[in-house]
């Protein structure tokens, strides 16, 4: 293992920060490899504190007695990411750039980069595993299951996989807290950092409305009823219940749906309205990390977001393009633009896009 250099993804987090040290401790050669993959962070808001970050990595490394180097992909990111998390709003859906981020920036642009320095394997602090069986690789959950994001890990390949270490999965997060207070790491109790970096602590609409014009229209019962007005779709998703701004008597309201042609948000009052579930989806823009795609007609269990329990599911259909899925029970704010990831008991499948 001393010949092994491991290059590992540090973001200025507990997590990584002890994945770090644990591969230290296995006697891998460690390189820390902390990633800029934003360029206004510089500003007064101070949405996205890089600058701080990277001091607490280099702290970090300082205690552990590993290198590190700092890169900036924020034109990646840019390129690959953030383009298409745009034209995914401007189009009335809701995408999740976490995803996009690992497939094409933390395992593409990071483990490209890596490997020029040398590496045998990359690693991040993600709560998730990896088994080799029958010469492919399989993505698991985590031990801490209610910090497992194989979710959010569904898009890589083989080939990224087989390069990958993830330290952390099979340990539970108060004992990462624990290890790096024992070991006098500085950021053993640090905040775990929510959202995603370019939007921050500010508020949604208004990050979106910098980039995407308003664009107001009638809010609607699927009756037809005009009940308000709203300032653009893109500013909304499926199962949205705050920042409606509709008054009245009754039950809270919900976005149940978009009528693009017409600029119509449709909503509706309750949160077990029945135009807020559905029995089935089609997700595009597969991805299977299991190497092939799962058969037809099995039981699975799939998530169709990242803090919901496995819901049993049927794949009916499933070819190059596209796939279908139905479900044991009706699914609450099935989103187009977020992921389906399907699982068979403790591995990962992979997914798709809802659309």
């Amino acid at each position: 293992m001393k010949n092994k250099r491991v290059v590992v993804g540090m973001s200025g987090g507990v997590d990584s920060a002890v994945a770090a040290l644990l591969l230290k401790r296995q006697g891998f050669d460690v390189v820390g490899l902390f990633m800029k993959n934003w360029e206004d962070d510089d500003s007064e808001d101070g949405y996205c504190p890089a600058k701080q970050d990277f001091m607490d990595v280099l702290a970090v490394a300082d205690k552990i007695g590993i290198e590190v180097e700092a890169v900036n992909f924020a034109k990646e990111y840019r390129e690959r990411v953030f383009a298409l998390f745009l034209r995914e709003y401007q189009a009335g859906r809701t995408p999740n750039p976490d995803v996009l981020c690992n497939s094409e920036i933390k395992f593409k642009a990071f483990l490209d980069h890596a490997i020029a320095l040398g590496a045998d394997k990359i690693a991040t602090g993600h709560y998730a595993r990896v088994r080799e069986r029958a010469g492919l690789f399989e993505l698991l959950k985590a031990e801490d299951g209610s910090k497992d994001q194989s979710y959010f890990l569904h898009r890589l390949n083989q080939a990224q996989l087989s390069r990958t270490l993830f330290p952390l999965g099979e340990i539970y997060k108060r004992e990462v807290r624990d290890i790096a207070r024992e070991a006098g790491l500085p950021v053993h109790a640090k905040k775990d950092s929510t959202g995603i970096c370019f939007i921050g602590e500010r508020p949604f609409r208004e990050f979106l409305s910098r980039y995407l014009p308003k664009q107001p229209g009638d809010m609607e019962t699927p009756e037809g009823k005009v009940v308000g007005r709203h300032q653009g779709l893109a500013y909304h998703t499926i199962g949205q219940r705050q920042g409606l701004g509709i008054g009245g008597q009754g039950e809270p309201w919900f976005v149940a749906g978009k009528d693009m042609a017409r600029n119509v948000l449709i909503v509706v009052q309750g949160h077990d309205h029945p135009a807020l579930f559905r029995e089935a989806l089609v997700a595009a823009d597969l991805s299977w990390v299991s190497g092939h795609a799962p058969h037809t007609d099995w039981v699975y269990a799939a998530k169709i977001r990242y803090r919901q329990a496995d819901a049993p599911c049927c794949i009916r259909r499933v070819d190059g393009e596209s796939c279908e899925i139905d479900f044991a029970q009706p699914q609450w704010a099935v989103t187009p633009g977020q992921s389906v990831v399907v699982y068979e008991s403790e591995v990962c499948l992979g997914g798709g896009v809802i659309q």
